[in-house]
């Protein structure tokens, strides 16, 4: 049945307000959608990888997202896009540690996250100046994290994934997305609170493509409001996702060819800056934010702080 006014309006109702704790400093979350932006400090990500492998690099270019209007900036040493092989805890520290600690001086206004599933890698960046623990599997890999959060007064991102970067597109999909979703997000808050992380200090992500078919990307991002019953704030990170690539190359939702620019095509062009695609996740960015994320993550921080603006004002116009 389509939707009424009515309907569609209450969806799109004024988002919950919170107050994220990073040590001293509290953000508003709610008022604005805040930008993070994506900084891969690895050979192989699915989108930029190889480009900012060195620190040299790699702090041009945080500079350059805060610049742009980043918000905050996710430093990964560790690439998690399907199929990605693991990096040792040395390495990843070797990758990062370099980063973090210039971007800290260079940006002390900025906050910093570190995108690992490793507690050592996690202590260690954020004795170097991140403030926040970006973790994609939700506490699921090394139980240890939610504990160095804890005693860092580190914020802890907690993303919904199913199996590893290795399996998780291989693996059977879940039946339903959502009951997948918010059973492990559940699991994810209990162990964090089990931990001694206070409500304050948690994000929710619903990990959109760690193991999900790009009809279910599309319905979780669709109905993200379902997670208000959670009780935290939401971060959405659809960028440069499979999913966004298939839809802006014309494929069909359930898989198949509609238009004349393949995916494979479109994928190659995503390692550079690719105008379509910027499109497709501006879109992506816009949906997200009408239904309820705090913050999006993202590779392209000027086109998602133009999207920003749009979403925001419609949200405003609605209170």
């Amino acid at each position: 049945m389509p939707l009424g006014g009515s309907r569609l309006y209450l969806l799109m109702r004024v988002r919950r307000r919170f107050t994220l704790e990073l040590g001293r400093k509290k953000i508003k979350l709610g008022e604005r959608t805040l930008i993070m932006g994506v900084l891969n400090v690895t050979p192989d990500s699915f989108s930029d990888g190889g480009r900012y492998f060195t620190p040299a690099r790699a702090v041009r270019r945080g500079i350059e997202m805060a610049r742009a209007g980043a918000d905050w900036i996710d430093v990964g040493g560790e690439s998690t896009r399907p199929g990605a092989i693991p990096v040792a805890e040395a390495e990843e520290l070797r990758r990062v540690l370099p980063v973090i600690e210039r971007l800290h001086r260079r940006l002390p206004h900025v906050p910093l996250s570190i995108d690992t599933r490793k507690a050592e890698v996690a202590e260690a960046a954020l004795r170097a100046g991140a403030s926040i623990v970006n973790d994609v599997s939700g506490l699921r890999f090394d139980p240890e994290l939610a504990r160095v959060a804890g005693r860092q007064g580190a914020a802890l991102v907690l993303v919904h994934s199913r199996g590893n970067p290795a399996t998780m597109q291989r693996l059977p999909f879940a039946r339903s997305a959502w009951r997948s979703v918010r059973e492990g997000l559940a699991g994810s808050l209990q162990r964090a609170k089990k931990a001694g992380i206070p409500p304050g200090r948690i994000i929710l992500d619903p990990g959109l493509g760690f193991g999900k078919s790009r009809r279910q990307n599309y319905e979780l991002l669709a109905q993200l409001g379902r997670l208000r019953a959670l009780g935290a704030p939401i971060l959405v990170g659809s960028s440069r996702k499979s999913f966004v690539q298939a839809a802006v190359a014309g494929e069909a939702l359930d898989g198949g060819k509609l238009g004349s620019t393949s995916f494979l095509q479109l994928a190659k062009q995503a390692k550079g800056e690719s105008l379509a695609l910027d499109f497709g996740d501006a879109a992506a960015v816009t949906a997200a934010i009408l239904a309820g994320a705090h913050i999006v993550r993202v590779h392209n921080v000027a086109a998602a702080l133009s999207a920003r603006r749009v979403a925001d004002r419609i949200l405003a116009s609605t209170r």
